[in-house]
């Protein structure tokens, strides 16, 4: 399986990678929600990729940027027209495997899409034997 990292130069210290999380076949939904994104909201997608480069850092991992959500999951968050937010989990070796996207009015992430997200990160847990 191959692993997909998102690359981004900054000039800080890099404590974390951030890598995306993919199906069994291969697919990878959160690079895919980004693509979408990227068509429909360029303005956004900019700011959620910057986003994506800050939990690289250790001192991002608390709000206003990202936001335990319990069971090992965390948002990163983006406020704009429509709430944007990357939903994640940490692993070993300073790792970080982002496993949904989502966009809504709301303050809150709908239950199915916790859901998904729960269900990725066993997903992963289970293929990585972690």
């Amino acid at each position: 399986m191959r692993k997909r990292y998102i690359n981004i130069g900054v000039d800080q210290p890099m404590d974390f990678t951030v890598e995306f999380y993919a199906t069994a076949s291969g697919e990878c939904p959160v690079r895919e929600f980004l693509d979408e994104l990227k068509c429909s909201d360029p303005d956004d997608f900019a700011a959620v990729v910057a986003g994506l480069a800050k939990p690289q850092n250790r001192d991002c991992h608390r709000e206003p940027l990202s936001k335990a959500l319990g069971e090992g999951l965390f948002e990163l968050r983006h406020v704009g027209k429509l709430n944007t937010r990357v939903l994640w989990f940490f692993v070993k070796d300073r790792r970080i495997v982002a496993v949904h996207g989502i966009r809504n009015k709301g303050r809150g992430i709908p239950a199915r899409d916790m859901k998904i997200a729960r269900e990725r990160m066993e997903d992963w847990q289970q293929r990585e034997g972690r």
